[in-house]
């Protein structure tokens, strides 16, 4: 369908990014926003702005009728969900296009497949794709959970069946630990996704987290590389590159056929990610879940591709075919994206909301930061405390880390905490360097270098 003025419904450094994609499309915009977001960036880029709630996110960007109420004042006709929030909520995208509107994500019932994890791995082996051992599908039983935790074999992940971001995950190491974990991840995993259903998987010691960027028109699917995000701290990522240093070519080309494939296979519109564990030891991948939503590392794809996502993204859920076929994407050079957050590292990553003082944003050849700051503004401390990503692009991985140095130093936050003094020190290590890491070599590094991280301060 052809839309002609779009919600945002997210806020932050996000609903930015797509607030500036629509304008580039020729798209006005409507963003609605909590009373703590009265002030964002957001709001004032806005070619409208409806207020839809208090602070509280499930009062006011959860709110589904809210946010359907605001589209229907305002004369908007397409809505997007960002990252978050109801991004993956297939209730919301059946409501939104209930109400005649245009939803910038796939189809209902395609989040539900692909964004619940124990479907996407029924689909993912129906597509010849390899999966991590796990259960057959959700347990709710927990004799059938201890059952199935002995055939896997220890350590065994107990995974939230919906929703993303690393929540309602525990690692058991023995049944003990097992059993007392269990109602832990079920109930996070009901308080962040409304959805207390579980699954499990084997553990992979010593895995690389890479996932696949795709983009699907219904019918087609093309993907655009891999990225590496195996830098994280209690499953959350810190540091993301793209592409993955530890591929082989020809485990690159295979593993992006195996998304393509994947993504065909369940008729997938729309931007999409998915996420694989690669064993260096065995040469070997595993698919473990589908992103049905942009993801919050989206830039370093498109630094290396040239491909805005985001526009990209909008076009195909209006209706348009795929304007690329695969030998249209090509990979250039090398990006690497950094999390800043309103958070103190050398304090345990304890949140620090407050008022900017000052802000300078570097820039110079390859360097991009996406933002919602701006000198004055009140940073709120009712949501995730992610400031902005400051993404840096050469021509090799060594160059581009060198870059990142060099950005990192002209970043100036000032006013709170930020964690600015981390990624100094990670561009800085030799095994980051190197690219050698994998996902649970991050927080023993963290341990090792506490004195550092209160040193590197400012």
């Amino acid at each position: 369908m052809a839309i002609t003025k779009l919600l945002v419904a997210n806020r932050g450094e996000i609903a930015v990014r797509i607030i500036r994609a629509a304008r580039e499309l020729g798209l006005k915009t409507v963003q609605v926003h909590s009373a703590a977001d009265t002030e964002s960036f957001a709001v004032k880029m806005a070619d409208e702005a409806v207020l839809i709630g208090p602070p509280m996110a499930s009062k006011s960007y959860l709110n589904i009728a809210n946010i359907l109420k605001a589209a229907a004042d305002t004369g908007a006709d397409a809505v997007h969900p960002g990252y978050g929030f109801l991004a993956e909520n297939a209730d919301f995208a059946d409501a939104v296009q209930a109400a005649g509107l245009c939803w910038i994500g796939p189809a209902g019932d395609a989040i539900r497949v692909m964004g619940d994890k124990v479907a996407a791995r029924v689909a993912a082996e129906a597509a010849g794709v390899p999966v991590v051992p796990g259960s057959e599908g959700r347990i709710d039983d927990p004799d059938r959970a201890r059952a199935v935790a002995r055939a896997i074999g220890f350590p065994v992940m107990i995974k939230a069946a919906a929703g993303g971001g690393g929540r309602g995950i525990r690692i058991a190491h023995d049944m003990d630990e097992f059993d007392r974990l269990i109602p832990q991840a079920s109930a996070e995993a009901k308080s962040a996704f409304g959805d207390g259903g579980l699954y499990l998987e084997k553990v992979i010691e010593r895995a690389r987290h890479i996932e696949v960027q795709i983009l699907g028109d219904g019918t087609r699917a093309i993907h655009l590389f891999e990225r590496e995000c195996s830098l994280q701290r209690r499953r959350q990522k810190v540091w993301e590159e793209a592409p993955s240093a530890s591929l082989p070519q020809a485990m690159r080309e295979k593993l992006c056929a195996s998304a393509v494939a994947l993504a065909e296979a369940v008729g997938y519109r729309g931007a999409g990610t998915l996420e694989y564990l690669y064993d260096d030891a065995s040469g070997q991948f595993y698919f473990i879940e589908m992103n049905t939503r942009i993801q919050v590392e989206h830039p370093v794809t498109e630094m290396i591709t040239g491909v805005d996502l985001v526009r990209e993204q909008i076009r195909v859920c209006a209706g348009e075919p795929l304007r690329y076929a695969q030998g249209d994407i090509r990979l250039t050079g090398h990006a690497i994206e950094v999390r800043i957050c309103a958070e103190d590292p050398a304090r345990n990553f304890q949140p620090g909301p407050g008022t900017i003082t000052g802000l300078t944003v570097p820039g110079g050849g390859g360097v991009r930061f996406d933002t919602m700051l701006y000198p004055g503004y009140t940073v709120p401390p009712f949501y995730d405390s992610l400031l902005g990503k400051l993404i840096v692009w050469d021509t090799t991985r060594a160059e581009a880390i060198t870059r990142m140095g060099r950005a990192l130093q002209e970043l100036q936050v000032g006013g709170l905490p930020t964690t600015k003094p981390l990624h100094q020190l990670l561009a800085r290590d030799a095994e980051v360097q190197a690219g050698d890491f994998h996902t649970r070599w991050l927080e023993p590094w963290l341990e090792r270098n506490a004195h550092r991280l209160e040193e590197t301060q400012g």
